[in-house]
Parts: C-alpha cells; sequence; structure tokens
C-alpha cells in the first residue's frame, strides 16, 4: 500500500490501539508511534447482542464498544482536520465493528483496511502489511 507522508496508521483490537504516523514517503514507508488521547469505550453503542446468565458476554460487548470508541476518536480526528489520511489494521472482529461507525468524513480520508491482529507485533511487522497490501 502505498501511503503518502504524514498518513495515520490505527493498529487496533478490541482492548488496545497504537498509532503511527508515516514520516516517510510513497516510496519509502517509515513508520513512528505517535502519541494520542486515551481511547474509552463507547458506553452508547449498542451492540445488539444483550449479555444475559445464559449467554454471557460481557467480554465482546466490552470489546465492540472499545472498537466503536477508537472509531469515535478517530472520526473526531477527521472531523477536526487533525489527520489527512488513515490507514486502519485491525483484528477481523474488531474492523467489522469499527466499520459500523465511520463517518462520512473518516470514510472519505480512509486510504485502506487490513483485517489483520498487529496489536501485539512489532513495528516492522506492521511496516510489512502495509507493505505487502500493495
Amino acid at each position: 500500500m502505498m501511503l503518502p507522508k504524514g498518513t495515520v496508521v490505527a493498529v487496533a483490537d478490541g482492548e488496545k490501539i497504537n498509532l503511527f504516523r508515516n514520516s516517510g514517503d510513497e516510496a519509502g514507508l517509515k513508520l513512528v508511534a505517535i502519541a494520542h488521547d486515551t481511547i474509552t469505550a463507547d458506553a452508547g453503542t449498542s451492540t445488539g447482542r444483550q449479555p444475559s446468565s445464559a449467554n454471557p458476554d460481557h467480554g465482546q460487548a466490552e470489546e465492540d464498544q472499545f472498537s466503536a470508541g477508537i472509531v469515535q476518536f478517530l472520526n473526531h480526528q477527521a472531523l477536526g482536520g487533525k489527520i489527512e489520511h488513515v490507514v486502519i489494521v485491525a483484528a477481523p472482529r474488531a474492523l467489522g465493528e469499527m466499520r459500523k461507525h465511520y463517518h462520512k468524513a473518516l470514510s472519505a480520508i480512509l486510504l485502506g483496511e487490513i483485517a489483520k491482529d498487529l496489536t501485539g507485533h512489532s513495528l516492522a511487522d506492521v511496516e510489512k502489511a502495509l507493505i505487502a497490501d500493495r
């Protein structure tokens, strides 16, 4: 995947997120970690499933709400003009939940998505996944 300089790469799952910025150019990807505000679960998000004693799925509901919180953060960044381009790399389940909450402003700057869980992987692994997705 060719990423312009300054592209933000969000690497996430249902529990954590790492943000990177491409400090290289389209020909030479070079990701650097960037600081970000704490992401909180979007408690107002309806996941469509209600945990009960017969089906205790509290963990999945929390992960879905965290995924929605990630998108809420990215939507805010896109609407505020703080990011020009973004790529989302997320665990397949988290990515599916995240897609439900994209604002049109975020969709407009979204360069791509990779359905892969790389949150616990090295920066080199993230860069390899982005390069392989060309």
